[in-house]
């Protein structure tokens, strides 16, 4: 479906990243794979490490595809722009962005969000997707007509809620930023799409921190502890998704079967935001 195309994915070492990655290459994609691989020193749960990302390139070269992996931060434009230039240069160009890299803070009433957590959030969530459609689009003209950009949001830009505001605000305002570069765009042919998952079977949810946030009245509380209220928030009686249920989407967005698909916002959401 993707045979010849390249896809450039930040946060490509774990998670949904990774899932995209292997999904893109088992459809034909060689890869551009970016990703931090620290973590800020106010999260309550581990980022990826370099094992991770090595752990991706594996997995896309067992699918036959080629894959230019880099470490970068979205948060700093030039050494992002770099490594989209130097996997451009060896892949042949870019056709596809996933715009993935985000981090999940701890919850807390807006008032009391620590002023740099707020920042690396915003930077990181919605910065960082800026910077990573403004270093490749260039790329994506020169290769085009044609291409696609799926910018990951999430449910929380959909829904109202309480504890997470840096985060909601930073999903919400890429579907701002998704609508105005698909105006931009499509004198070049180039779809640009958001998708807004529910939550997802990954670290950003299973972690310790978020496990006492939602089961205050256990010690210990752990995986199975929390399916009952993450399940209350899906339509469908499933407390998550998989990574690779959004991979589907992802893959779909930037396929000919999508190409009169432009500037949408597709919840992949089992029912979180009619729920919510």
């Amino acid at each position: 479906m993707l045979s010849g195309k390249v896809a450039l994915i930040t946060g490509a070492a774990r998670g949904q990243g990774r899932s995209h990655a292997v999904r893109l290459a088992q459809e034909g994609a060689d890869v551009i794979a970016v990703d931090a691989l620290t973590t800020p020193p106010w999260m309550t749960y581990e980022q990826a490490g370099a094992d991770d990302l090595a752990e991706t390139v594996r997995l896309v070269e067992k699918e036959g595809r080629r894959i230019v992996a880099r470490q970068a931060d979205v948060r700093d434009f030039a050494a992002l722009d770099a490594a989209v230039a130097e996997g451009a240069a060896e892949l042949g160009g870019v056709d596809i962005v996933c715009a993935n890299a985000g981090i999940f803070p701890p919850g807390a009433l807006t008032w009391e969000i620590d002023p740099g957590q707020w920042r690396d959030v915003v930077d990181v969530n919605l910065t960082g997707v800026f910077h990573t459609v403004k270093a490749a689009i260039p790329h994506l003209l020169e290769r085009g007509p044609g291409g696609s950009i799926v910018l990951t949001s999430s449910g929380a830009a959909l829904i109202s809620g309480s504890h997470f505001a840096d985060y909601s605000a930073a999903k919400a305002a890429l579907l701002s930023l998704n609508r105005t570069l698909a105006y931009e765009l499509a004198p070049h042919f180039i779809r640009c799409n958001a998708i807004c998952p529910t939550s997802v079977d990954t670290p950003m949810i299973h972690n310790d921190n978020l496990y006492r946030m939602l089961r205050p009245d256990l010690a210990e509380p752990g995986r199975d502890d929390i399916k009952a209220p993450f399940r209350e928030k899906n339509l469908l009686p499933v407390p998550w998704i998989e990574p690779g249920d959004v991979s589907n989407a992802v893959v779909w967005l930037a396929s000919e079967q999508a190409r009169y698909i432009t500037g949408v916002t597709l919840p992949v959401d089992a029912g979180n935001a009619l729920k919510c």
